[in-house]
């Protein structure tokens, strides 16, 4: 199979731009799956709640965002930090096989999955073999 979607941008936290928070912003590891019915991209987010993700599509370019919520505990003093948190960014352009009035998505333990089904005449037709 052919996959349809591309990535449109690779972005480090060293090469975001800055943000008005101050913050960095991730480009989330995506896994891609390819099926006869359409894609499904999964995004790891973690932190990010369903009502902190936008997912847009513009002029075949589909743009997912995730806000993250730093915690804070109180009254306690970070000594060490492994983990670097900041939002989450990915563009990806689409062909024209997608159907946009049919794109989902949902979040579930940090992970966003986002399904994009194939345009109903841009699904593969099976012909069917008789013998004579």
């Amino acid at each position: 199979m052919n996959t349809e979607v591309t990535q449109t941008a690779d972005k480090t936290p060293a090469e975001t731009p800055e943000t008005t928070t101050g913050g960095r912003i991730y480009r989330p590891l995506t896994d891609i799956v390819e099926t006869d019915e359409g894609v499904t991209l999964m995004l790891e987010m973690p932190g990010v709640a369903a009502e902190d993700v936008d997912v847009t599509l513009e002029k075949r370019v589909l743009t997912i965002r995730g806000k993250v919520h730093p915690a804070h505990p109180e009254k306690l003093q970070l000594a060490y930090a492994e983990y670097g948190e900041g939002d989450f960014e990915r563009a990806f352009t689409l062909s024209d096989d997608f159907d946009p009035e049919k794109i989902g998505a949902s979040v579930a333990n940090g992970v966003l999955t986002v399904t994009l089904p194939r345009a109903e005449q841009a699904q593969p037709k099976k012909i069917t073999v008789t013998a004579s």
